[in-house]
């Protein structure tokens, strides 16, 4: 021990932990800048690959065009003739448009719209031999067009002017392919150093954290326990100590849990006494019964509702279940007269030893509520009336449930995500003197928080993706393929055959994001599938997503089960969502041989 009663000296310890800091940092940055820079640099190479074979196919082309123009002279009836001039037609239009795209770009045939200067000015001095071809082509084809069994001396003219640019053609294009394929050896070998560099640079940085921290670190822990040795009665003390504060932080880490858990899954939360006595309530819970300020003589009954019969059910309901807790639905009646109904849980919570409290946890189920009894009451209307009323009231329902995970997902992000960061930076703080076990409790903590905080923004993507309200369905699909594959490793990709982007009704939207998420989750939990490809593809008057997966399969008519209880509801929810904007919902599987779902959309 030193003099001033701490086991290592504050100035150092304080010095050792900025270094540590940095350290982390470097290695944390130097890692996230290598992933920029080589994902950027393969992202570059994607099409290369692409680039060559066409540029390759070129050549091919070129001489099957002039095989088949030369072909004209051996027949001279018009069926053969009309054959050949289709044939010269189609591999004319694919030299072309494989061309331009070379030059231009072209999504279609995944080709970039930039080349290097070495590779323009090639096709500057190729464009005018490929012009001269291609003229000869078209006028060809324009004679045979006009009359088929056109004589031959009539196209000699153009026919040796193909034939005296081909060779020309095909070494200019042999220059461009090899051009390609020396710029694409080139990324990877620049590729290859740049990995090299980061390599070195981390290994550095490591380095230089082994001479700054670890070895300094190791001589001053080693000069204390010999201090340490002199004084057995004091460490023993000290190792009590630390027991009865790990047991401490055992019980605190155990109602952290359970209640980060209750938090999750609601909203409004406040603290009562057993008797019923107010003592916290919070923000979401003020604004809603718009109370501003109160005491600990205030009651938490007598706050939230207003009828006399609904305080005593609510009274009876906390004092039962005070020591086993609850959940349930509550109605309450607020100042103004208006019904609010909450979904409600009673928890039995201990600060401390001596001290007792109950947390109120809830959420607000009104709009869900009223929507659940005017389907109630419709139940008891005519076959006619109810079956007129039927999407209206479908309509709020989706509605609705949309609006509460929209809430759901800003309170988890916003309160939840907020409180839990804190909570890590208070137990970041804690000074212990036994510093190894300390260390060990601290970093489980710090690991412990910072799943939870991943977990909750993970939730929040997935109750309310900002991509679906701001920019449509298809890039909401776009992001939800991108996070899964991320998320679960498997090959998630999407197909937008017929580039789809057009905006559709947000409550159609909805439902199309949501049975696509039904689908996707069902191929990764119940499919064991490995590849997953989402189609789109659209006419003018039918949006189609099909969803194809690797999977398992299963027999489709055992899916009639899950109306008797014997599997999920996933399938009754996507038949649902369907069935309310006006869809067609198709189903093929088979076992081991994977499973494809089909939507067709009216749009």
């Amino acid at each position: 021990m030193t003099k001033n009663g701490n086991s290592l000296d504050q100035k150092t310890f304080d010095k050792l932990s900025r270094l540590y800091v940095i350290a982390l940092s470097t290695i944390a940055f130097s890692v996230v800048v290598s992933q920029i820079l080589v994902h950027k640099h393969l992202a570059t190479q994607q099409s290369d690959s692409t680039v060559i074979n066409v540029a390759g196919r070129q050549r091919m082309l070129s001489q099957k065009l002039t095989k088949e123009i030369v072909s004209l002279s051996d027949y001279s009836d018009k069926n053969n003739r009309t054959l050949l001039k289709n044939k010269i037609a189609a591999t004319l239009n694919l030299w072309e448009l494989s061309h331009y795209a070379l030059q231009k770009g072209n999504d279609s045939l995944g080709l970039p719209k930039e080349n290097s200067d070495k590779i323009k000015n090639k096709f500057k001095v190729i464009n005018p031999v490929f012009d001269v071809m291609r003229k000869a082509s078209n006028s060809i084809i324009k004679k045979l067009t006009l009359n088929p069994v056109v004589s031959n001396d009539d196209l000699v003219l153009d026919v040796q002017k193909i034939i005296d640019n081909e060779s020309h053609f095909l070494l200019l294009m042999d220059g461009i392919v090899n051009q390609y394929d020396l710029e694409a050896d080139e990324k990877v070998v620049w590729l290859k150093k740049l990995e090299y560099f980061l390599m070195a640079l981390t290994l550095t940085i490591l380095f230089g954290e082994f001479i700054f921290i670890f070895w300094p670190t190791a001589k001053s822990v080693k000069a204390t326990l010999s201090e340490l040795l002199s004084a057995e009665k004091k460490a023993k003390k000290m190792a009590f100590d630390a027991d009865e504060l790990s047991i401490a932080k055992e019980r605190s880490i155990k109602e952290l849990r359970a209640l980060s858990h209750a938090m999750d899954e609601t909203l409004l939360f406040a603290r009562i006494s057993p008797k019923g006595n107010l003592i916290h309530m919070g923000n979401k819970f003020s604004r809603l019964f718009k109370i501003s300020k109160f005491n600990k003589e205030v009651i938490f009954w007598n706050v939230i509702t207003s009828n006399e019969s609904e305080r005593v059910f609510i009274e009876n309901l906390i004092k039962k279940h005070k020591k086993t807790g609850w959940q349930g639905e509550v109605k309450a009646t607020m100042k103004d007269g208006t019904d609010a109904w909450l979904e409600m849980s009673i928890i039995p919570y201990r600060p401390t030893e001596d001290k007792s409290e109950l947390l109120i946890i809830g959420s607000e189920i009104t709009d869900r509520k009223e929507a659940q009894l005017e389907i109630e009451r419709l139940t008891k209307a005519s076959f006619e009336e109810k079956m007129s009323q039927q999407k209206v009231i479908s309509s709020q329902i989706i509605e609705n449930q949309e609006k509460e995970q929209n809430r759901i997902a800003k309170d988890v992000h916003d309160g939840i995500g907020q409180m839990l960061t804190g909570l890590k930076y208070n137990l970041e703080s804690i000074n212990v003197d036994d510093v190894e076990k300390t260390a060990s409790k601290i970093k489980h903590l710090k690991e412990l928080t910072t799943n939870i905080i991943k977990g909750v923004r993970t939730a929040t993507f997935n109750l309310a993706p900002p991509e679906l309200a701001d920019h449509g369905v298809v890039p909401a699909i776009t992001k939800l393929t991108q996070e899964l594959s991320r998320l679960t490793g498997k090959e998630i990709v999407l197909f937008n055959k017929t580039g789809f982007n057009k905006r559709l009704d947000s409550l159609v939207e909805i439902n199309i994001y949501r049975i696509t998420q039904e689908a996707i989750n069902n191929a990764i939990k119940y499919a064991e599938s490995s590849n997953i490809l989402v189609s789109l593809s659209h006419s003018k008057n039918i949006l189609s997503i099909v969803i194809d997966d690797d999977g398992k399969g299963f027999v489709p008519s055992k899916v009639e089960k899950i109306k008797k209880g014997d599997g999920g509801m996933g399938m009754t929810f996507m038949n649902e969502r369907i069935t309310y904007i006006d869809g067609r919902l198709f189903l093929s599987s088979e076992p081991g041989k994977g499973t494809r779902v089909t939507l067709n959309i009216p749009i």
